[in-house]
């Protein structure tokens, strides 16, 4: 079900690429950002215990990148984020590319990279003991679609909302505040 979603949403965001309204005539330029982002991290395993799932938690970071123009109104990106988290989840960090298109209101994109998870344990099989050495993090390719809103016609801020998976097995939602530079 949690893949049929994520290819679900993936299409909606190739859908929304293609047919984005065009964006202002504006001067095409490297574009460097850093913000900060709050969201909520389902690890995606289902596994309960004492009838629980304690497999999610929420997130709170920083992520910082620069798009670069291609043509017209497409445009190419690196990004990198790290957030500490609440729950299952400790921290998290990874590396990202973006791919999107300029529009009227801001940006979307897809993007696509690598992304390392460190769990607490403790947490997702409490109240069971932590087996001595057991390894707390994993990591895997991320997919995910995105759009920045700006806030204002000639504001260098936006509202950033993202919608990404690890592997099809977790679901990632996040919204943040990005400023241009």
């Amino acid at each position: 079900m949690k893949f049929t979603l994520n290819r679900a949403a993936l299409v909606a965001a190739a859908s929304a690429i293609a047919f984005a309204a065009p964006a202002h005539a504006e001067e095409n330029k490297v574009e460097p950002y850093v913000g900060v982002q709050a969201g909520h991290h389902d690890a995606g395993t289902d596994v309960a215990i004492g009838g629980t799932v304690r497999d999610s938690g929420a997130i709170f970071g920083a992520f910082a990148g620069v798009d670069v123009p291609v043509s017209g109104n497409l445009f190419v990106g690196v990004e990198g984020n790290y957030n500490i988290g609440t729950g299952a989840i400790d921290s998290e960090y990874g590396v990202n590319a973006r791919l999107g298109v300029k529009t009227g209101f801001g940006k979307v994109y897809v993007r696509g990279g690598y992304q390392e998870v460190n769990f607490d344990l403790a947490h997702v099989v409490a109240p069971l003991p932590v087996p001595a050495g057991a390894d707390d993090t994993d990591g895997d390719y991320i997919v995910g679609i995105g759009t920045d809103i700006n806030l204002g016609k000639e504001s260098n801020v936006a509202l950033r909302l993202n919608l990404d998976t690890i592997a099809f097995d977790s679901t990632r939602a996040t919204v943040g505040v990005a400023v241009k530079f």
